[in-house]
């Protein structure tokens, strides 16, 4: 019995993708590149400045210049938080119907928590998620399963009793290794190359209201 719905933030609860891509898109302006189209960077969206620098800028993590660049970034992104940011269509009515069935739910993302809580607060959500744990929340961020943990502790739910609902394969790992069942959101950000089939989940789901199939 499912007792407690658990979703990542990017890309499975919020479309975060428009001011992530807006962000990213005025930093290439300063460095005299042209804007991307949102198509192009959707699929990087999920994977934090690691991916939309890989397409932005074809920087990795190694690079001398990422962790400054990274800064001016997140600066960029702080001022521009909740422009265009959306929660999924359907996520809204999902939230009142588990709501409704006294069912508990809560965000576990990679997120750092000075952009989880506010972008929550600014989607009038921070009241009535039962638990928020950010990527800084705990020693490990997904894959490592101690957040999906940490979250059913929180809400006193056992995590046989769980659901996970993410867009990337570490949250369909971080959720195998916590114990919980875990869906797939394909309406999410999922890349030409990834192959969600094979991350071992219990389903792959096309939108929210697929969720109640579960309970």
């Amino acid at each position: 019995m499912i007792k407690a719905v658990l979703f990542d933030l990017d890309g499975t609860l919020a479309d975060t993708a428009p001011d992530l891509g807006h962000a990213l898109n005025l930093q290439r302006e300063r460095h005299g590149l042209p804007p991307l189209p949102q198509e192009t960077i959707r699929p990087y969206a999920s994977h934090g400045t690691r991916g939309l620098f890989e397409i932005g800028f074809g920087l990795k993590p190694e690079d001398a210049q990422f962790d400054a660049m990274r800064e001016e970034y997140l600066a960029l992104y702080t001022a521009n938080l909740c422009c265009l940011t959306r929660l999924f269509p359907g996520m809204a009515e999902l939230l009142e119907a588990l709501e409704e069935k006294g069912i508990a739910w809560g965000v576990v993302t990679n997120k750092p928590a000075r952009f989880t809580n506010p972008l929550m607060e600014q989607l009038r959500l921070i009241g009535r998620a039962a638990s928020i744990i950010s990527g800084d929340t705990c020693a490990h961020p997904k894959p490592h399963p101690e957040p999906l943990l940490c979250a059913s502790r929180e809400i006193g739910a056992d995590p046989a009793n769980c659901l996970y609902v993410g867009d990337a394969e570490r949250d369909i790992e971080a959720a195998r290794a916590a114990g919980m069942v875990a869906l797939i959101a394909a309406y999410g950000y999922l890349g030409a190359n990834d192959q969600p089939e094979q991350w071992g989940a219990n389903s792959i789901i096309r939108a929210p209201a697929e969720i109640l199939d579960y309970l």
